[in-house]
Parts: C-alpha cells; sequence; structure tokens
C-alpha cells in the first residue's frame, strides 16, 4: 500500500498538510504514515534530565498525534501510524523515506508568512534530489473545501 508521508510539528501548517494526506490517502485506498522529529538540542542537559525530557517529548507528540489520529479514522477512514525519530529534521525525514520503501509521497505544509515557506521545505528542497519520491507541498492557509476539491 502506498502511504503519504507527513511531518507531525507544532506549525500552523502542518494542519492542512495532515488534512491533504488523509483525504488523498481516502481517495487512493493508501495510508498515512504520521514522522515528529524530536531535535537533538532539546536534550542537551545532564543524562537524567535529558531522559526525563525526551520522554516528555514522545508524550506531547504521541497527545498531538492521537488528534489527528482521531480526525483520520473518524472523518477519513484512515488509521494513520506514528514514527518518532531523533535528530535533525531533514536528514530524519530523508531516512524515513528510504528505510520504509511504501511510502510514495512527502506531503509538507508552507507557511503563509513573508518569511518563505519554512525551514524545513527550503532545506528539502535543496536536497530534494536526495528523494526517491515527490514532495506535495500544501499552502497552509487553503481552505478545507479547497483541500477536499483537490484531493
Amino acid at each position: 500500500m502506498r502511504k503519504f508521508l507527513v511531518v507531525l510539528d507544532d506549525s500552523r501548517e502542518c494542519l492542512n498538510a495532515m488534512r491533504f494526506a488523509a483525504m488523498r490517502a481516502a481517495n487512493t485506498g493508501g495510508g498515512v504514515e504520521i514522522l515528529s522529529v524530536i531535535p537533538p538540542d532539546e536534550f542537551n542537559h545532564w543524562i537524567g534530565v535529558g531522559d526525563i525530557m525526551r520522554e516528555e517529548a514522545r508524550e506531547r507528540i504521541h497527545a498531538h498525534f492521537e488528534v489527528f489520529a482521531k480526525w483520520m479514522r473518524d472523518k477519513q477512514g484512515v488509521d494513520p501510524e506514528l514514527v518518532i525519530r531523533e535528530g535533525e529534521p531533514v536528514p530524519e525525514i530523508i531516512a524515513q523515506v528510504k528505510e520504509d520503501p511504501d511510502i510514495g509521497i512527502l506531503v509538507l505544509g508552507a507557511a503563509t508568512d513573508k518569511k518563505g515557506p519554512g525551514p524545513i521545505i527550503t532545506q528539502l528542497m535543496k536536497n530534494s534530489g536526495a528523494l526517491p519520491i515527490p514532495i506535495t507541498i500544501v499552502p497552509g492557509d487553503m481552505s478545507k473545501e479547497r483541500l477536499e476539491a483537490v484531493t
């Protein structure tokens, strides 16, 4: 089964990327894999404190994931899977794509401010040749109605 890989983070545009991935998966018989990357700089503390912070980050990710997963299951009939990796976001995204041959498309949400589409998209565009799959970039301010129309 082809899976849509979508990145879970704290950005506003993440919501539209999640919606798009779920709608496309539902309409094409695919699946959704949600990737969350914990940056290493969050744990540059004493070993015990770093372990506690790592566990708290995982708990936050699971709580955030459950909100999206419930919507995907209830509204789209898609049961997403969660993958948590630690490291720098772009290398971890590339590694996940290369490690899971079922991933067919990477879905990212684009920021709507004047600073650009966001750091992950900017970095991935520089390294897009390293990805063996296409990238779909979803505008962060796209309406639900428009998302439904294009999926």
